[in-house]
C-alpha cells in the first residue's frame, strides 16, 4: 500500500503515520498531550520527538495537567537533567506555564476540545494534496489558532507548530491522495 513519503523515514514514523496522524482526536488529555509534544519539536525532527514520546509520558506524570501545573523548581531541574526528553529550559518552563494555561481554560470553559475544534467547525478538513511538498506549514486558520492560544497565555504556539498539531490531531488529513490512509480517514471521519 502506498504511503505518505515522510513516514518511510523510520518504523516509529511508519507506526505513527499508519495509526495515528490524521485521526481525530477530541480527548482533552491527548489534546494537551500533542500540545506539548509539538511545541517540544519546534527546531526538531518529529522523528526525535517521537522516539522520545515514552520519555515524555514517564517525565511529564501521563501529561496530567494538573501535576504539570505544579511542578516547582526541584521538578524542572530535574527535568533539564532528564535524556529522555528535549532538555531545553524554555520547552520545559512552556510546559507548566500551557498546563497551567489549560486548566485556566477547562475551569473557565469546561473543555478544550470544543475549543480547539471550532477553528474547524467541529469537523475535520481534508485535503488532496497530490505531494508532500504541496502541503503548506501554516495556514490562514493556524495563524489564528496561534494568536487566540498565545492570547491565553499559552507558549510555543506559533503558527506553523499549531497545524502541525492541527495534523496530529486530526483536525486536518493531510495525507497525500494517493496513500490509503487519506480515503480511510476521510471514510471513516467525514
Amino acid at each position: 500500500m502506498k504511503k505518505c513519503t515522510w513516514a518511510l523515514s523510520s518504523p516509529s514514523e511508519e507506526q505513527y503515520h499508519d495509526l495515528e496522524w490524521g485521526v481525530p482526536v477530541h480527548d482533552d488529555r491527548l489534546l494537551f498531550e500533542f500540545l506539548i509534544l509539538e511545541g517540544a519539536q519546534a527546531g526538531l525532527s518529529w522523528s526525535t520527538i517521537l522516539n522520545k514520546r515514552d520519555g515524555y509520558r514517564l517525565a511529564f506524570d501521563n501529561f496530567d495537567a494538573d501535576r504539570i501545573a505544579g511542578y516547582d523548581d526541584k521538578k524542572i531541574n530535574a527535568l533539564l537533567a532528564n535524556p529522555d526528553i528535549v532538555r531545553n529550559k524554555l520547552k520545559v518552563n512552556a510546559a507548566v506555564i500551557n498546563a497551567q494555561a489549560f486548566l485556566k481554560f477547562q475551569q473557565a470553559f469546561g473543555g478544550f476540545d470544543d475549543y480547539i475544534w471550532q477553528f474547524v467547525e467541529g469537523k475535520p478538513l481534508h485535503n488532496a494534496w497530490k505531494s508532500h511538498a504541496d502541503i503548506p506549514a501554516s495556514t490562514p486558520t493556524s495563524e489564528l489558532m496561534s494568536k487566540d492560544l498565545k492570547k491565553r497565555g499559552f507558549k510555543f504556539v506559533g503558527s506553523t507548530i499549531c497545524y502541525a498539531y492541527m495534523q496530529a490531531t486530526g483536525m486536518v488529513n493531510d495525507h497525500t491522495i494517493d496513500c490509503y490512509r487519506h480515503a480511510e480517514i476521510k471514510t471513516k471521519y467525514s
